[in-house]
Parts: structure tokens; C-alpha cells; sequence
């Protein structure tokens, strides 16, 4: 018996997908201005190995010429960022490695051309304080800050270490510099983050003060804290919890509320409604983070921004995991927190 054969063409197998080629590129960038190269590079090239070991490029010195070598993108976004750093030292600002991280998130944003590369036509975004100059670490910070010189009260939320307070109290030390405003409030909700303290001794500014300790440690970083204690003496700078604010009205004033996510409906009302003639109001908060009882449903910070969000004069940035400027652990930290497993 004949075998009988099929008449369907043989499967033909596909053919194997080609694999994009990772051209590279050699660079060689002088720099002017040789008094600057030791901050560039950072002791023991610190600088420059942070910079190889975040991009994957080889960067070796030859007197005032850096060369790098390595795939063709990352080696242009190396001499973005070197560039980037070159112009911040040139200006007069300082370099760390947070900082450094921060112009190498922001090479990869194709809209901060005008902030990492230096663009002469591009005005730069900074905050200048007595202590420093506060730069945008993220794209998400260039638009915070224009947002702090624009709108009448602000709504920053998102995870910490994303520099929500930091530069808010920047911002407020610099307008009190200038004349601006006449007083800068800073508050909080004295709420404890899921432990029981206890009875507190002393009198009242002993209670309060270890719950407001972020915000001191925020203005000391901006002004000499001589300046800050006299300050805080003559009522220029006053740094209270909510409960205070009641009855008040807050004019010629730059007022921060910090961790509002654990403030009740009515105690956000009650700040709003504090706003003044010649005022600026920035609420800070991570909506992920409830330490009071009743939890999301009680916060009055998610309630504010859903009824305010679209009312002319007030702004909202919303922060993610990846503008986190802290040490770079703090944001693989927040993802882990925030991931599938969460």
C-alpha cells in the first residue's frame, strides 16, 4: 500500500531577527578653566567613576582633557553631564553626589536641554539663599520651582525625598531675604508615624518641637542658624503645628504646610481659609503615607486637591519614585514599597 503523502507545504521557519548594532563613540573634551578640574573629577576621581558606573562609559583624564569612550548614546549624555557639572562649578556651586545623580536623571529629559546643557538663551531655574543655590534635581522640581514664583498656593505631593519641603522652605527663605513677604510660617500636624510617644516634658515649644524638627533642619541648611534663631525671636520666621493657625489670618506671608496628608478635612479647610493679602500657601504631603486614624478616608489632603486642583491661583505637582533626589537607595526603596508585591 502506498503511503499516502501531504500536499502542505513545509513550515518554513522564521528567519532570526537582527540585532541592533550598539555603535560606539570616543569623545575628547577640554575644559578652560583648569582650577575647576579637581572639583570636577572629585577626590580620587570619585566624580568620574559615578558618572562611568551610571551611564557604562570609560572615562580616563589626560591633563585638562577628559576622554570617554562607549556606546554612542551614553557617551554623548556623559558629555552632557560633564558639561552640565563643568558650568555649575564655573557659577560658583557646589558638587556632591547627589547633585551629580541629579544632572545625570536630567540628561535623559529631553525638555531640560536648557538646564543640563546650559543654554545661554534659557534663563536658569536656581533658588538663592543665604547658604546656597538650589538648583532643579528633576524635571519634576524645574516645574515645582516655576510653580513656587508663579501660583498663589501650591499642593506638592508625592514620596519622600523628592525635595517637596526642602524647596518650599528655599523658596520661602529667599522671598524673606528680598523683602517679599514679611513672615515665614512653617507647619504641621504634631501627628506621631504609627508609635504611641508617650507624655512629652517641657512646656509647650519642648512638646512640639521634635514633631517640626524637619522644618529647622530645612532652614538651617538655607541660612546660618544665628540668623534663624534671631528670626524666630522678632516673629519673622514662626514654626508652629496646625492647631495654632486657628483664628489667624496669615497676610505678607509665606506659609508651608508639611506632612498636610495627616491633617482631617477640617483642619485643611481651617489652614486654606487662613490665606491672606500678599500671601503664598505650599501644601506638602505624601498621600501614601496616613498616620491618622480613619487612614486615606479621613485625609484631608487628597479631599483638598480633588475639590482645588482646577481652581484658578493654585498649582499641583505631583511627584513619583523617580524624582527622588536623595541618595540613590532611597528611591530603589520607595519602589520596593510601591511595587507589584506592595
Amino acid at each position: 500500500m502506498a503511503r499516502k503523502t501531504s500536499s502542505a507545504a513545509p513550515a518554513l521557519s522564521s528567519p532570526p531577527v537582527p540585532q541592533r548594532e550598539i555603535r560606539r563613540a570616543q569623545v575628547d573634551m577640554n575644559f578652560e578653566n583648569q582650577s575647576l578640574l579637581v572639583p570636577l573629577f572629585g577626590q580620587f576621581d570619585a566624580n568620574l567613576v559615578q558618572i562611568e558606573n551610571r551611564l557604562g562609559v570609560f572615562i580616563s583624564a589626560r591633563g585638562d582633557t577628559l576622554h570617554l569612550e562607549g556606546p554612542e548614546d551614553s557617551v554623548a549624555r556623559a558629555r552632557d553631564v560633564l558639561q552640565a557639572l563643568y558650568d555649575r562649578l564655573a557659577q560658583g556651586q557646589d558638587l556632591d553626589a547627589g547633585a551629580i545623580e541629579s544632572v545625570i536623571a536630567m540628561s535623559n529629559e529631553p525638555t531640560l536641554d536648557g538646564i543640563v546643557n546650559g543654554d545661554k538663551n534659557i534663563p536658569p531655574i536656581m533658588i538663592r539663599t543665604r547658604r546656597k543655590t538650589i538648583v532643579p534635581r528633576s524635571k519634576m522640581q524645574a516645574s515645582y520651582m516655576q510653580q513656587l514664583a508663579r501660583d498663589d498656593v501650591i499642593f506638592a505631593l508625592g514620596p519622600a525625598g523628592t525635595g517637596k519641603t526642602y524647596v518650599a522652605v528655599a523658596q520661602a527663605v529667599s522671598q524673606l531675604i528680598t523683602g517679599s513677604v514679611q513672615r515665614l510660617i512653617l507647619s504641621r500636624p504634631a501627628v506621631e508615624a504609627g508609635e504611641k510617644l508617650g507624655f512629652l516634658p517641657g512646656d509647650m515649644k519642648d512638646k512640639v518641637d521634635p514633631y517640626l524638627r524637619p522644618l529647622y533642619d530645612a532652614l538651617f541648611d538655607c541660612m546660618p542658624p544665628e540668623q534663624v534663631e534671631r528670626r524666630i525671636e522678632s516673629g519673622e520666621i514662626e514654626i508652629a503645628p496646625i492647631a495654632f493657625m486657628r483664628g489667624r489670618t496669615l497676610a505678607d506671608a509665606f506659609v508651608i504646610l508639611d506632612e498636610a496628608q495627616n491633617t482631617t478635612k477640617e483642619q485643611m479647610k481651617m489652614f486654606l481659609t487662613r490665606f491672606g493679602q500678599n500671601s503664598r500657601m505650599v501644601v506638602c504631603g505624601d498621600p501614601k503615607q496616613v498616620d491618622i486614624p480613619g487612614g486615606d478616608r479621613m485625609s484631608g489632603l487628597a479631599d483638598a486637591v480633588h475639590k482645588l486642583e482646577n481652581v484658578d491661583g493654585i498649582g499641583v505637582t505631583r511627584f513619583t519614585r523617580a524624582d527622588v533626589v536623595r541618595h540613590p537607595i532611597v528611591g530603589r526603596i520607595v519602589e520596593a514599597y510601591e511595587g507589584p508585591d506592595a
